[in-house]
């Protein structure tokens, strides 16, 4: 355990407790997802823009999500991702967005390894970008490990 995977739990916790509890989701999962897709709150999107979760910024604006955009280039693409206002927002603009589009994920989610298979084997994952769906299952299965870990360490 790192001291910045420590920090992210401390900053992350109570946003996904009330995002989890916001839409009958684990808690446990949803800090597992933000931590892997987020690098534990270390990447660009996740600090500039309070994105935890590498959401792209299609479809409407809504509650938690107001229509802001931040736009990242690489050598082969240029997307829009989200830009919220609060960590809280990009939590439960997550769950929301599981609990609407990836409901097999969803009704699992109390089952780390069930809603870990569900959602790398979904389309939330995108194999045209050079995702792998194993390895992200096996990736976000530990991380589940290791935030349920330091949630206890913390005193979730």
């Amino acid at each position: 355990m790192t001291a910045q995977q420590i920090k992210f739990i401390k900053d992350s916790l109570q946003a996904a407790v009330s995002a989890g509890a916001a839409f009958h989701m684990n808690p446990s999962v949803i800090l597992a997802q933000a931590a892997f897709e987020s690098g534990w709150g270390t990447s660009r999107l996740a600090t500039e823009s309070n994105n935890f979760f590498g959401l792209t910024a299609y479809g409407c604006s809504n509650e938690y999500w107001h229509g802001g955009k931040t736009k990242v280039k690489t050598d082969s693409y240029s997307l829009d991702f989200r830009r919220y206002d609060t960590r809280a927002n990009s939590f439960l603009d997550f769950a929301r967005l599981i609990r609407s589009s990836y409901r097999m994920a969803w009704q699992c989610s109390n089952d780390p390894e069930a809603y870990v298979r569900e959602i790398a084997y979904s389309p939330y994952i995108s194999e045209l970008n050079g995702d792998d769906r194993e390895s992200y299952r096996r990736s976000l299965i530990q991380i589940e490990r290791t935030v349920q870990a330091l949630v206890a360490l913390v005193g979730g």
